[in-house]
This record gives structure tokens, sequence and C-alpha cells, in this order.
């Protein structure tokens, strides 16, 4: 299909989910950096991350300095990350970039942030039953975890005890209270997330004795920079915290990007990092940097025991899942209203309609949910359903509050309704709220793997994070996303460091992924590895662990059709803890289909406290396979329970996505434009084709590159041929047969720089 046709038949839309989406603020987002600024020369500037060989950096310094005078350090990464930051002129990186020495040069881009019935749930109650080596209940005594995030509320009654300190990036002073409103666009969500993780008040986390240590990374309306969050899991690292919890992420899906690599260091140097997975569901390949962390624990978001409502038109069968809305009321509608379609919810879309006393349908995009909602409840509204503007559904949040029950639904959704309003030539049909008592499966909006490149399984696990109650500055919400799964996760890892201080992160990733609880969807159907990981976390189950396997999932790659016959292996490492002397078993997937055939060791004794690294391996004929991922278990046996480890691997070219984080500005002199992207496992053509805005008439390709090696891409074109105006898009990558697209708005000339509005 040509571009032109692909651009005919979809809907043209730029959205930047602002990381309030679920509620308030939840898992973040990438958002393209801001336009370099100009200096006095009216040369343009960026920020730059360098990686550079370790031994080299003092050289590679001062051939900088040397050669780009006008460059600046900003800041030196010496213990996660092999580097630095520099403020250097645009025309300057392709050059750097060449210095011998240096790895590789990553442009700064902007990061989002994005109980009580959970905390129980995931064994939270019968674990401080249970006691540490020194007698006390585990509640987290002693634990230090960092929270790196929009800052914390430290003066919030839940949390004043448990604060203990910590630093702000953002301002560069030890004061990381939440943004606020004096000082921009106010924050909530790094104190949403610590109580979570601690809140020890009218609200109990899930460690409620854990020391809390607060990072502000991410500043007024919950935005921060790259550089920002790699020096502040520096800073929480040389604090020697225990635990690091990151709720934040952007949406490149590759395992190389440095905030990624920083926190495998980070692993490594004896810190659980926990990071959530992403709020990009329920598509595969969502899940982004630094959930894609090789050494972190990804956390999706799954439901604790709720009643969930369902929304249907009445007389038909069909039931639609919802996502609340941060910000609204609750959607607690019992009886039936009357429901009609308002376009974009903006107040013109008002102007013919009566919504008094009716529920109101209307699309996402344009104008902020907030006034969206605004309008709706000034028409007499009982409630707002709003659908998104692209495949799937969405979690979002209001910037404020509004007195009205509000929800989304998906693109495919929302369309059947109004289609079916339409179809039957009314004004408005008759919505029917439908109530059913849920619990452990998937949020829709969690992220999935698995990880590009390297195909490691993402999630690792999952934990609650729908309609989870914590506290925010001078009050308690409750929000949705998987920066409410995270700290789940991250105070779990405090109470198994408390029970178990000599554990290292390793084993308590293990403890987590060995004891947790396997998830199944609505008809019955297991979750694939790269959506629930291992399962939902059991904290009372994984402090009792007596044997632990690790890595707590495996991938055996990708495979090719045209392979008359492979052999992958993996290792596993078994670990006796229990007091006694055990014999264990691995035993291989007794359902393989026709062409595998799995060889593993035989049985094997282990003493209390020995280690032994086995091998399983896969001998596989792929002609006989389907395309696409296969999945299974591998069981270890021989402890006082089975553990599970999912496993997973691809019969040819995964389905990933082409192409990712496209981004288009101005270069550094006049009429040359710059674009990037990034080729999660390159391209064998790449290129910008640009259309007449109103009659999608091919105007040129602004740039087409053959054979692109993976990572991002990045290049300058002139568009002097084009008028100044307003222009669509389509960004296109095609690799193995399968071509992906990015549909976007450019603008040619000296109107602003195109910056992404923050539809909602």
């Amino acid at each position: 299909m040509s571009a032109l046709k692909k651009l005919l038949l979809l809907t043209l839309v730029v959205v930047f989910v602002m990381l309030t989406p679920y509620s308030q603020v939840v898992q973040a987002n990438q958002f393209p950096s801001r336009p370099p600024v100009q200096n006095d020369e009216e040369e343009k500037e960026a920020v730059v991350i360098v990686k550079v060989e370790e031994e080299r950096i003092e050289d590679v310094l001062q051939d900088i300095k040397d050669k780009f005078p006008s460059t600046k350090v900003r800041k030196r990464f010496n213990l996660l990350f092999s580097g630095f930051s520099i403020q250097v002129l645009e025309k300057d990186i392709k050059a750097i970039e060449a210095i011998t020495g240096i790895e590789r040069v990553d442009r700064v881009v902007t990061y989002q942030a994005m109980i009580n019935d959970s905390v129980p749930f995931i064994g939270g109650d019968e674990i401080r039953r249970q006691y540490d080596r020194n007698g006390d209940h585990l509640t987290g005594k002693g634990i230090k975890v960092a929270v790196i995030d929009t800052g914390i509320d430290y003066k919030h009654p839940d949390l004043k005890e448990n604060y203990k300190g910590g630093f702000d990036v953002v301002d560069c002073d030890e004061d990381p209270m939440e943004t606020l409103e004096s000082q921009g666009a106010p924050t909530l969500h790094g104190t949403h997330v610590a109580g979570i993780i601690a809140a020890n008040g009218q609200i109990k986390g899930v460690a409620p004795e854990a020391e809390l240590y607060a990072y502000r990374a991410l500043g007024p309306g919950g935005q921060g920079t790259t550089e920002q969050v790699i020096e502040a899991i520096e800073k929480a690292v040389e604090d020697g915290v225990d635990v690091i919890n990151l709720s934040l992420g952007n949406t490149v899906n590759g395992p190389d990007w440095p905030t990624s690599i920083a926190l495998d260091k980070a692993v490594d140097l004896g810190v659980v990092a926990v990071t959530s997975n992403g709020n990009s569901g329920p598509k595969m390949w969502t899940v982004g940097s630094p959930g894609t962390s090789t050494n972190a624990i990804s956390v999706g978001a799954s439901l604790p025991p709720l009643k969930i409502p369902y929304l249907t038109v009445f007389g038909e069968n069909k039931e639609i899942e919802q996502n609340g809305i941060g910000g609204g009321l609750p959607w607690t509608i019992k009886r039936d209203y009357p429901i009609i379609s308002a376009g974009l919810g903006m107040k013109s879309d008002f102007d013919d309609k009566n919504a008094e006393g009716k529920i109101v349908i209307v699309k996402r995009g344009i104008i902020p949910f907030i006034e969206k909602a605004q309008n709706a409840k000034e028409a007499g509204a009982k409630g707002l359903i709003i659908y998104n503007n692209t495949s799937g559904s969405f979690a979002g949040a209001l910037e404020g509050g509004v007195e009205l029950p509000i929800v989304s639904i998906s693109k495919e959704d929302g369309e059947w309704i109004v289609d079916k309003i339409a179809d039957d030539r009314k004004d408005e049909e008759t919505l029917r709220t439908l109530y059913k008592d849920e619990e452990d499966f998937l949020a829709p909006f969690s992220s999935r793997g698995p990880v590009t490149h390297t195909w490691e399984v993402k999630p690792d696990v999952v934990a609650p994070g729908v309609s989870i109650d914590s506290t925010i500055p001078k009050g308690y919400l409750g929000l949705n996303g998987t920066s409410m799964a995270a700290p789940h996760v991250a105070g779990a890892a405090a109470l198994i460091k408390q029970a178990h201080p000599d554990w290292s992160p390793l084993q308590i990733k293990a403890a987590l992924m060995n004891s947790a609880k396997g998830l199944a969807d609505r008809d019955g159907n297991a979750y694939y590895p790269y959506e629930q990981g291992a399962g939902r976390i059991q904290v009372d189950k994984a402090v009792e662990m007596d044997t632990l396997v690790y890595p707590g999932a495996v991938t055996f790659g990708k495979w090719s059709k045209d392979d008359r016959r492979e052999v992958k292996e993996v290792t596993l490492t078994i670990d006796n803890q229990s007091p006694k002397e055990n014999t264990y078993y691995v035993v291989p997937p007794i359902d393989a289909p026709d062409g595998i055939q799995w060889k593993v060791p035989f049985s094997f004794t282990l003493e209390p406290n020995e280690t032994k690294d086995v091998t399983v391996v896969m001998d596989i004929m792929p002609s006989v396979l389907k395309e696409g991922v296969h999945s299974g278990d591998i069981f270890v046996k021989g402890g006082n329970e089975d553990i599970r480890v999912p496993y997973q691997f691809f019969i040819e070219e995964p389905d990933y996505p082409r192409l990712m984080a496209f981004m288009f500005e101005h270069a550094d002199y006049p009429g040359a434009y710059r674009y990037e992207m990034y080729l999660p496992g390159g391209a064998e053509e790449v290129g910008i084709a640009i259309y007449d805005p109103d009659t999608f008439e091919f105007l040129r390709y602004l740039d087409v590159k053959k054979n692109v090696e993976r990572g991002i891409v990045e290049g300058e074109i002139a568009a002097d041929s084009l008028r100044d105006g307003v222009y669509k898009a389509l960004v296109f990558a095609n690799k193995d047969g399968q071509e992906d697209t990015i549909e976007t708005t450019i603008i040619i000339g000296d109107n602003e720089y195109h910056k992404p509005n923050n539809i909602q």
C-alpha cells in the first residue's frame, strides 16, 4: 500500500500523553526535547549525554574543550554511567561523536511522572505477622527506599515520620518538596508513590516503617530530563539507599537507553531498582525505558479486588470496559440514562444539544480533559465518557477537579456507541451500567513487552495499579497506573531486604518472581510472559522462599524458518536458601510442540546456602513451527514449592514497531531542520514524506535513508522548496517486509517551533 493511501485511510492525530494518565500523574511518557536556545551568535545549542570508555573520560573531556571551546560541561556521571552531559552547538555534535573514546551520544529527552485494599491483597498484612532476625515485625524497619520522582510532601502526617532526607536535582538544593502552585504546575505524583511504599498513618503502605528518601528529578508539571534522572539515581546510590523506585519512563523500547544502563549499574552496585513498565498497553512492544533495564524489576499493573463497572447500550449484548479518569468522580451510576454524542466536547458542541440529565460521550483531542468535563458539567450532564482518538484504550486525568463521574474507553468502543446513536437515527440511546466483582486481571493500560533487540521478558512482575488510594499533598486520592504498581513492589522489596539483609538485588528479584501468582484473562487463558512476567507478586510467600531460581524468566531469542536446526541454551542459577540439603530437578515443558527437544541436567543435590548454575538447552527445528511468539514454563522442583520460570522465543523477525519517538525541529541555520527517531531493529528503508494538509496531495520526501542500523537516527534537511506553513508528514520505516508509520504535523518557516500539545 502506498504511503499516500495509508495517509488517506488513517486519521491524522498528534497526541502526547501528559503524564497524568489515569489520575493526576502516572507513568511518564517521552516528550521531544525543547528546541535548543539561541546564543548571541544565533547558533543553536543542545544538551547531550555522552557515554565514554571509562579509562578515557579525562582525555575525551580535554579533547572536547580544546576543539570546541564553546561547549559547557553540565554534569559528570562516574558511578552508574561512564560519561557526562554537555551543552554543545548543534553543528558540533557529529564531530564530537567521532572523537576517539566516545561510545555514543544521546540527546537529553524529557520525562514525566506517570492501598488500603491492595496491600492485604499482595500479602502485606500477613507478612507483618512475621519477624526478622532481630525479632522485629517485618515492616521495612531500617531499610532505605529512594523515591525518584516529583518530590515528596514530607510534611504530610502519614509520611513525615518516615522521611529522612534526599535532594532536589531540579533546583539543586536539599529541599525535595513537590512543586507548589507558586512555582509552576503543581505536582503530587511522588507523594502518592511514597505513600504506597511507606505511609504510616491514616493509610498504611506496604512497608510502613521504611525510611523514605526523596530525589526530585521531575519539576513543574512532572517533567524532567535524562540527565536529571541519572543524576538522581547516582545521588541515591551514593547515599546508600537499599531500594530505588522510579515510576517514570519514556516510549523508547530499547535496552541501551541511558536510564536503563544507569539502573543496570545501580543493581550491580547492590541496590534494588524498581521501575514502572508504562501506561501504553495493551499492545505488545509498548514497554519503555527504563522499564527495559535488564537488572531492574519492571512492573505492570493488575486489578486488586474491585467492583468494576461495564457500560452497554440498552438492548445490546456488548459490554464495554472503562477506565476511571483522575480528578473526576468515580463511576457509581446505578440507573439507566439517555446518552448523547457531543463531538469533541467543546463548548460549541453543546450549543444544539440537550445534555440535561444525560450521559455525554465525546472524543479525545483538541482541548484538555478538564475543559470537556467543565463543558459537560455546565450543560447539566450526569456523566462523561471520553473515547480515544487512536486505537485502543488510554489512561488519563484532569489537571483540576470536576464533580462529575468521568471515564475513558477505547476508540473502537466509543465509535461503536456513536455509530449506534447515528445508525438508529436518534439523538440519543440509553446507557446501562453493569457491575462485576473482579480481581487479578491485567489493567488494559499496562504496557506490554518484550524488549526489542534482546527479546527479554518485561514486565518482570505485576502488582495492583487500579484505584489505589494513597497520600497526596494535604490529602489522599485514588489513582491508577503502573506508577502505582511499581511502589507496591518497592515496598515488598524493602520487606524482603529486612527479612534477608544478606540477599542481593538478584535474589530479591528472584524471590518476587519465583513466588508470583500466574494470572489468566477473563476466558481463563494464561497471560503471556511479555504481558505479566512471572505474575502478580505475593510478598508473604516471597519472604518464605527456601529456593531461589534466577533469572526468574528467560528468552531463547529469535529463530529463522530458514534454519534447519538450531540449539540455544540458557543458564539458570539454583540457590538453596533452606537450612537443609535439597535435591533438585529441572523439568522442561511437557506440552512442547513438534520440532522442539529439551535437554536439562540430571537431578543434583545442594547443601544449605549452596548455589549451582545449570544449563537448559532448546534443540529446535524452526521450519516446522509457526511464525510469531512461543512461550511456556520451565519448572524447578525440590524445594518447598515448585518454581515456575516463564520462557519465550520468536520464529522470524517479530512485529515490533519499526520506528519510535519521532521529533522534528529547526536546525542551526536558516531554512534547515533536524529530525530524530529511534529504530529498535534498524531498517532497510526509512524516510519522511510530506503532504498537503488539506488535500493530502503528496509533495515530496524530506529525507530517505537505506540500510540503517538500530538505535537513534538523526539528520538535517533543507526545506527551501516548501512554503512556510503547516504540513502533514508520514514518517515510515520498513524491515523484513513490515512497514510502520508515524503520522504527525510539522511546521515550516518562521512560525513558533513545533512543540507537542498536551492534548488529552
